[in-house]
């Protein structure tokens, strides 16, 4: 049948397999010339494509383990984020944070940094602890700090360049839960603000339309236990969906159709366990693209691509997305040069987006941003080694982890191989 990520942009010809134990994954590898993993294919570039296997690991068996001082979980790799941390949350614990969607599997997300928000928070590869790997040949190991030291510093942020995580031994803490919180704010006021908001709380982002003046911010806090909230669902079902199909046929009309839809009410509030709460529904297909800035050179990024957009009245139809990440020690990760704003860059699936997107990278890049690894960019590998230090120890490590290239596809050759 073939397989597509999310979005529709990535496909491959390519056979899906989904083993049913670790022995049957295993052979799998050990038969394959050419092999890649998949999850949710939440990922906007080609990394799960392949041209002979790709597998998906939504069927194989595995429990949580949980460990004796419960600041650690062994997680099978395959489950998702939404099934994880409810079975956490059955245990009295969670993820200390998570990305506003969770349909993704724990192994893709750890793979390619995704994050969340908060100024002291890491993306969810700095709480791994420990892989479970099927190798290029087809054997079983372990890799943590101790263990395979070089093979674990690879693996938190992989690419799924190493093998096929079957386990991932996961830091977690107690459970908690949440009071979100929506509200309609000026742009100059929250630009001005931010970085306060940020140091006093812990989760603020905002959702900014580039052609209007007003931004939606969203706060979450930890609050007393209550019940689980209602199911909700964003905007982006109703009236948002007609005006995209509307600014699709019609792009000059976007810039009126964002401040008219601004001028209606944005505030709301709920409450419930974390896990609950850091989740938002997304059910609109788009394209994205997110670099990681510097963090002191967020704001103003922002500012300068926003003015870009509204100088040629552009028809970039949905928000930008704005959050901070903490700095991380990760070979591979756009946060280990330091603290980051994270700016998300989208544009409805129905519309043009790849000379949008390409124009738009030069700013962030100009600004000294690094791409997420997952959504849109056209780094090179001269680019690769010049952004990340520690690019060919990555290499080196994958050339022994496997010799063969056998998890490498065409868009990973071009970087790593």
């Amino acid at each position: 049948m073939g397989w597509s990520n999310w979005s529709g942009s990535v496909t491959a010809k390519a056979a899906v397999a989904r083993p049913a134990s670790e022995d049957e994954l295993a052979s799998l590898v050990r038969g394959a010339r050419k092999v890649r993993a998949t999850g949710a294919g939440h990922s906007f570039m080609p990394l799960c494509e392949s041209d002979e296997i790709i597998l998906s690991l939504d069927a194989m068996p595995g429990d949580l383990r949980i460990a004796p001082d419960r600041t650690a979980a062994l997680i099978p790799a395959g489950w998702s984020i939404k099934r994880l941390t409810a079975a956490l949350w059955e245990e009295g614990l969670a993820l200390a944070n998570q990305g506003d969607v969770n349909p993704q599997s724990l192994a893709g997300a750890m793979a390619t940094g995704t994050h969340g928000t908060g100024i002291d928070l890491g993306s969810l590869a700095t709480m791994a602890r420990g892989f479970r790997l099927i190798g290029a040949d087809g054997e079983a190991r372990w890799c943590d700090a101790a263990t395979n030291p070089d093979l674990y510093q690879a693996q938190r942020l992989s690419l799924g360049l190493f093998g096929i995580a079957t386990d991932i031994e996961v830091a977690v803490v107690p459970a908690y839960h949440l009071v979100e919180r929506i509200e309609k704010r000026r742009w100059d006021e929250v630009r001005e603000s931010y970085d306060d908001r940020a140091a006093r709380q812990r989760h603020v982002e905002f959702w900014f339309f580039p052609h209007a003046d007003d931004v939606i911010l969203k706060t979450l806090e930890p609050c007393d236990p209550c019940d689980p909230p209602p199911r909700t669902t964003d905007m982006e079902e109703t009236a948002f969906r007609r005006l995209l199909d509307i600014g699709a046929k019609l792009p000059f009309l976007v810039p009126w159709l964002q401040r008219g839809m601004m001028r209606t009410d944005m505030a709301g509030s709920r409450r419930g366990p974390a896990h609950a709460i850091f989740p938002s529904d997304r059910t609109i297909r788009f394209e994205e693209m997110e670099y990681e800035m510097p963090r002191a050179a967020g704001l103003d990024t922002l500012a300068e691509v926003v003015g870009w957009i509204r100088r040629k009245r552009l028809p970039v139809a949905f928000p930008f997305e704005y959050r901070t990440v903490a700095a991380d020690d990760i070979w591979m990760s756009p946060m280990n040069a330091g603290p980051v704003a994270a700016i998300s860059m989208h544009q409805y699936a129905k519309m043009e987006w790849r000379t949008l997107f390409a124009d738009a990278e030069a700013i962030f890049r100009a600004a000294g941003g690094r791409p997420h690894w997952a959504k849109r960019h056209r780094l090179t590998r001269a680019d690769v080694d010049t952004l990340y230090p520690m690019a060919e120890r990555y290499r080196a490590v994958r050339r022994v982890a496997d010799p063969q290239g056998k998890f490498l596809n065409p868009h990973l050759e071009a970087l790593f191989s």
